[in-house]
């Protein structure tokens, strides 16, 4: 994909995403978690130390293969067995009912077909599974809105595909979700068109 892409990109992506004021975030996310958990959008691993001992094993799809090494450091010492596997959320390679939670970190505003992926995550999810997400996406602020369409080709090439103006809760609401939590908030510390934030937890309705 070149160099940016492969190499610097990563990095900075790493670098920015364990910054420590995403730590609190990501607790707060995983904390309900337990059993056997998808990861989608692994990124580099940063997820891990966030995670209950309530987790059985966690399976992870990743289709870049960002700083290997590190993934690599990083799942040796995780407190469940990890797999990695460089797969895209379109076409996940488990049967259907498989696992307990499936999680989504800052992963749904990259993915492609974001819709076919939301169908897979509820097709893999036990018939009493839950769908975790913690997401930046589309302000309810109109102002706000409107410069996150006009910046995005601009985040899209510079941030490798990321979009900043997925209405998220929409788009799981669409999938076939309904929400058992969902929290709205503006990140401390992000430019707004970035920190828009969405978590929650969601079930299947045809569940």
């Amino acid at each position: 994909m070149g160099l940016y892409a492969d190499f610097i990109f990563p990095r900075m992506m790493d670098w920015v995403m364990s910054r420590p004021g995403f730590h609190p975030l990501r607790q707060q996310a995983l904390e309900k978690v337990s059993g056997r958990v998808l990861e989608i959008g692994f990124g580099t691993g940063l997820n891990l130390p966030h995670y209950p001992n309530t987790l059985t094993w966690l399976s992870a799809i990743e289709p870049g293969n960002f700083l290997p090494n590190r993934v690599a450091e990083r799942t040796i010492h995780a407190a469940m067995p990890v797999e990695v596997l460089h797969e895209r959320a379109e076409r996940l390679p488990w049967e259907d009912g498989r696992f307990d939670y499936v999680v989504s970190t800052w992963t749904l505003c990259t993915i492609a077909d974001v819709s076919a992926a939301l169908r897979e995550v509820q097709r893999v999810l036990k018939p009493d599974g839950r769908f975790v997400f913690l997401e930046h996406g589309l302000s309810d602020d109109a102002t706000i809105a409107k410069w996150q369409t006009r910046l995005n080709p601009f985040q899209r090439f510079f941030a490798c595909g990321c979009n900043l103006n997925r209405p998220i809760d929409r788009l799981i609401r669409d999938a076939g979700f309904s929400f058992d939590e969902l929290h709205r908030f503006v990140m401390d510390g992000v430019p707004r068109i970035a920190g828009e934030m969405y978590r929650g937890i969601a079930r299947p309705s045809r569940h």
